[in-house]
């Protein structure tokens, strides 16, 4: 739009803003955007999360917060986002109060942090997860995010791929658990993907076997699993027999 005001001057008294194109966020966006996290108007906390682990969760909040403030980084109002950031903060700490069953305030007190930014230090939140081996910690933070005019355009994308159900929370999986998600066992892991979550719920086929039924769940196209359990999907058969069967010759022997 073509900016016109009388009162705005320079320090030499001129008429400073006539005339000058500015880029402002359309009405509405932020509401839009803030809806998934509202219910009546208040913020919620989103159920289908609640399985995700606290370092997916909070990423994907400021992934998605990050990409619409990105989008408009040229805008003139981008102060406008402040309450989108609000609605956006609610949500995530009833997201994680629900999953503990604890109050907002202890999620505040549990992941409170002072984040390290361009403009300075911010209070935000924040999930540290050691890997030891002098690898550095896998982080993942919400705030620290500013809402000041950018006039060197970086990243516009306003729709963050899902980092709860993408190859965030498998990386924590993959890092840190190196264990089959089926029967436990830490020997040759895996990752089994499938090409989409519609293929898990197809109607007329026979009962799901436990993996798929786990993936259908928790809306995840891949699982961590052994290499037995992996040749077992594959080929058809019921997961974890190694497992039973090294039980059983343990319990002979003895």
């Amino acid at each position: 739009m073509v900016h016109q005001s009388d009162t705005k001057h320079s320090q030499r008294g001129w008429r400073s803003i006539n005339a000058q194109i500015g880029l402002r966020v359309p009405r509405g966006v932020a509401q839009s955007k803030a809806k998934p996290y509202l219910r009546h108007g208040k913020p919620i906390h989103r159920a289908e999360r609640m399985t995700d682990s606290d370092f997916s969760i909070i990423a994907q909040y400021q992934a998605e917060y990050r990409g619409v403030v990105n989008y408009y980084q040229l805008a003139i109002n981008r102060h406008q986002f402040e309450w989108l950031k609000y609605v956006m903060q609610c949500s995530l700490t009833k997201t994680l109060a629900h999953k503990y069953r604890t109050s907002v305030p202890e999620v505040y007190r549990r992941y409170r942090a002072v984040l390290a930014t361009d403009q300075g230090p911010r209070q935000g939140l924040q999930v540290v997860i050691e890997r030891g081996d002098d690898r550095k910690p896998l982080v993942a933070q919400w705030g620290g995010i500013s809402l000041a005019r950018r006039t060197v355009v970086k990243t516009l994308d306003d729709q963050p791929p899902k980092v709860w159900n993408n190859q965030r929370s498998e990386l924590v999986q993959w890092l840190l658990a190196e264990t089959c998600e089926l029967c436990g066992s830490g020997r040759n892991p895996e990752v089994h993907h499938v090409r989409h979550l519609k293929d898990l719920q197809r109607k007329g086929r026979a009962p799901k076997p436990e993996w798929a039924e786990r993936m259908a769940s928790r809306r995840r196209k891949t699982l961590v699993v052994c290499r037995c359990c992996h040749h077992a999907i594959h080929n058809g058969q019921p997961t974890g027999q190694h497992t039973r069967n090294t039980t059983l010759e343990s319990r002979v022997r003895s």
